[in-house]
């Protein structure tokens, strides 16, 4: 018994070693993650909303872009968040406008802000393991009077710093874009190139997002491959490549892949259109129903993935399309009515502008926005074979996170751009 005791204790050490042994292996996708986010029924009935005006707006981005060719980059987040800000100092007819807009209709003030509040708290803590930040500030004229019920709301439910600013000193251009850049890690270094005469605040908000893949993508597996255009020409693009177990879908319109970050609480989709399709299809095809649909529909199958690298930046003044989804009320001088911040002016919002940047590659996904809202004065499966996905002609991705489905990016690629720093 003496000499059986050693070798049944050492058995039994390197069973325990075997297994608590870590595996890089990619495994499947949909294993338990750590923590959910539980949001009562008006902060998920404002996350569709988000969803179906980001989808509307991303529409309209790309029916009103005049290159066909355009890669176009939303965060939907980031516009209803500094829209949703802004709405607190609407009133009368703008107040409905705006609320018509952002898909709000049904909605008190006190239920939009605590939703929003539930909406921002969970998502910046839901997953340690990814980096989600989205602060917020306003910065209106030293001289301006602003309603305190304005500044406090938004200061308890948006969590915004509110900061008074000398706009007649040039240096008030550089406070503000710095604040910008170090809420995005520097990835968008300025919102504003000046400061009008007339305007009396700016409302920001900016989102940072960085995750790293819960199965990297080898880097030694990166090679060039052929990226097909929309015109019919080819480009040379750095392929990532992975077979894993993945959450997929495919259907007449697209294949798609479900690719995870982290713990598995943010994850970014790939649709690749189907043969003789393209983006627009799918965009064409898309509203939160049909979202929602489709993410309650991947499954777990064996994927040979070949995805491009793309580090790619979008810009682009948010006022006509806007307009366009029947927001036009708030940007007229004459008519708007912000009196909910001063009851003494007449203000405007005079423009909604709307910076994007993403980085996409082996290890993970670094990507940041911001929305400024300007408001002026009046003047006067295992053991299956593998499905084949390459992605290599134009295609739409989307980041969400798993328990909202929040869209906070949301991405059409029609051209792979990739420059080392």
């Amino acid at each position: 018994m003496k000499t059986k005791a050693p070798f049944l204790i050492l058995i039994l050490l390197c069973i325990t070693l075997s297994a608590c042994k870590k595996t890089n292996e990619p495994g499947p996708s949909d294993e338990p993650y750590k923590q959910k986010i539980f949001l009562n029924e008006k902060a998920a009935a404002i996350v569709k909303a988000d969803n179906t005006f980001g989808i509307k707006l991303f529409k309209t981005l790309i029916a009103n872009s005049e290159d066909e060719q355009e890669n176009i980059i939303l965060s939907p987040l980031s516009v209803s968040i500094a829209l949703g800000m802004t709405l607190n100092g609407a009133d009368t007819e703008t107040k409905t406008a705006m609320e018509n807009t952002l898909e709000f209709n049904g909605f008190v003030p006190q239920e939009i802000n605590e939703s929003y509040k539930s909406i921002i708290d969970g998502l910046t803590s839901v997953d340690p393991e990814v980096t989600l930040n989205i602060p917020n500030s306003i910065w209106y004229r030293e001289d301006f009077y602003v309603q305190p019920n304005f500044i406090s709301t938004n200061q308890s439910y948006f969590h915004a710093q509110t900061h008074p600013l000398d706009f007649s000193d040039p240096s008030a251009v550089n406070v503000i874009n710095n604040w910008v850049a170090e809420s995005t890690n520097q990835k968008i270094p300025t919102i504003l190139n000046e400061i009008s005469g007339d305007a009396v605040m700016f409302l920001i908000n900016a989102i940072y997002f960085n995750g790293t893949w819960k199965f990297e993508f080898d880097e030694q597996h990166t090679q060039p491959g052929t990226f097909y255009l929309s015109d019919g020409s080819t480009k040379q693009v750095d392929m990532m490549k992975q077979k894993a177990t993945m959450k997929y879908l495919q259907n007449n319109l697209f294949e798609a892949v479900d690719l995870t970050y982290g713990r598995g609480n943010f994850s970014m989709v790939i649709m690749l259109p189907k043969e003789n399709l393209e983006p627009n299809d799918i965009i064409n095809a898309m509203d939160e129903n049909t979202w929602s649909e489709w993410l309650d529909s991947f499954y777990n199958v064996n994927v040979q993935l070949s995805l491009p690298k793309f580090k790619l930046g979008y810009e682009k003044r948010l006022n006509d399309d806007l307009i366009e989804l029947g927001m036009g009320v708030a940007f007229s001088p004459s008519q708007a009515d912000f009196s909910n911040i001063n009851p003494d002016y007449q203000m405007f919002i005079s423009f909604v502008k709307h910076k994007t940047f993403i980085d996409v590659n082996e290890e993970g996904t670094e990507a940041a926005a911001v929305t400024v809202v300007g408001i002026e004065l009046t003047s006067a499966g295992g053991g299956e074979t593998p499905y084949f996905l390459n992605v290599n002609k134009p295609f739409l991705f989307a980041i969400k996170e798993r328990d909202t489905k929040s869209i906070i990016f949301i991405g059409k690629v029609m051209e792979p751009e990739y420059e080392e720093n």
